[in-house]
């Protein structure tokens, strides 16, 4: 009984903590900037078939709910990510996936030659330097990387990132402390200021 009592306690504080630092990335390297023109980035998973794998089909839904509803005539939704050889790339699929299954009508670019996530930032940025905000939406930790890419690639832009819809309380819950082990170790590289600083 004791055992059971003890397991079942470290799975609430694992799940707990989770939720936690998902929360706290996702709420990283982002302000509360106006304006009226908006940009979502949404960062494509490896994706091998032609439809929409989990991992993207998620990101895609996170990335369409972060369109701000009054902005959403001014907002460009980009789907980043190349495709591996003799595969459609990855912003295909997932602009596919959000116009045939999630009945997205907004405007939707594509970014389709990226095969990191450095690349992803690095070609997105034509697409994105003329919004007044620029939200990324992926995992929390994965988001959070590419934030700070941002920033080290065009600091000027950093003050216009926005946090994206791509955290809910108990959404992935039962996944999340294992997102947040991998998310540690994603972001091991980045410098200290980028993991620390929060708003």
């Amino acid at each position: 009984m004791r055992r059971r009592t003890g397991l079942a306690m470290a799975g609430v504080a694992a799940l707990a903590w989770g939720e936690w630092l998902n929360r706290r990335w996702s709420r990283t390297l982002v302000g509360d900037r106006g304006g009226t023109s908006e940009a979502v980035v949404v960062l494509g998973y490896r994706n091998p078939r032609p439809t929409a794998n989990l991992i993207n089909r998620w990101r895609v839904r996170a990335g369409i709910r972060s369109v701000t509803a009054d902005r959403a005539h001014d907002t460009r939704v980009i789907f980043s990510g190349g495709a591996p050889v003799g595969h459609v790339a990855e912003a295909r699929v997932m602009a596919d996936y959000a116009k045939s299954v999630l009945g997205f009508e907004g405007t939707v670019l594509l970014e389709d030659r990226s095969a990191t996530t450095w690349e992803n930032i690095t070609n997105v940025i034509p697409l994105i330097e003329d919004a007044d905000r620029i939200k990324i939406a992926s995992q929390p930790a994965h988001a959070l990387k590419a934030r700070a890419y941002l920033r080290r690639q065009r600091p000027d832009l950093a003050g216009r990132l926005v946090r994206a819809d791509d955290y809910r309380p108990g959404e992935w819950m039962v996944g999340k402390p294992l997102l947040a082990l991998y998310g540690l170790w994603s972001l091991r590289g980045l410098e200290p200021e980028e993991r620390k600083a929060t708003r």
